[in-house]
């Protein structure tokens, strides 16, 4: 059973997927968000931004082998919630569909190479992506664990599996896409 942080983070994350806006998740959606983060990438970053798309391609199988019990080819709410806990998050899965796109998004964020996230790397992110950016400050400061005004790759993984896999209601990562009680 599914806790009640980690249905309101995958609710808002259900929300941000459904990039047509019509309560259920299909490959346009998945391959729209694949876009906008592979977006992110400099035009001659390749790698990262089909590291990207493969990913999110994954994650999108991983839906649809598991998740779709009706077989319409596509994912409801509660369908994304209960596959989301059973078998994305599975370890098995965790490593290839999300932190393969979080690995490769850092690599693509970090403009100037010194394996750290700037505060202005991350605000682009945070607008790139549509999250709303009046949240950008905020989830940057709890996300930058050790207070150096940078976001390392290891606290962007940690945040990432704390969003994904963390029942703590005051995890820092929690904020990965803005509060938890607000719409993406």
């Amino acid at each position: 059973m599914t806790s009640a942080v980690k249905s309101q983070k995958f609710n808002a994350l259900f929300d941000w997927f459904d990039q047509g806006g019509d309560g259920r998740l299909t490959l346009d959606d998945f391959q729209e968000m694949a876009g906008l983060f592979a977006g992110l990438a400099a035009e001659d970053d390749h790698a990262n931004a089909t590291a990207m798309r493969e990913a999110f391609e994954r994650w999108w199988q991983l839906l649809l082998a598991h998740g779709d019990r009706d077989g319409d080819g596509q994912i409801s709410r509660q369908e994304f919630i209960d596959v989301m806990e059973a078998n994305v998050t599975s370890p098995e899965h965790f490593e290839g569909a999300v932190l393969a796109i979080a690995d490769a998004l850092m690599r693509a964020l970090d403009t100037n190479g010194d394996g750290v996230l700037s505060l202005d790397e991350y605000v682009r992110m945070y607008s790139a992506l549509g999250i709303p950016p009046e949240h950008s400050g905020d989830a940057f400061k709890k996300l930058d664990r050790d207070g150096s005004g940078e976001i390392s790759h290891a606290e962007f993984r940690t945040a990432i599996s704390e969003f994904y896999l963390s029942a703590d209601e005051n995890a820092p990562g929690n904020w990965l896409i803005g509060p938890i009680d607000q719409p993406a």
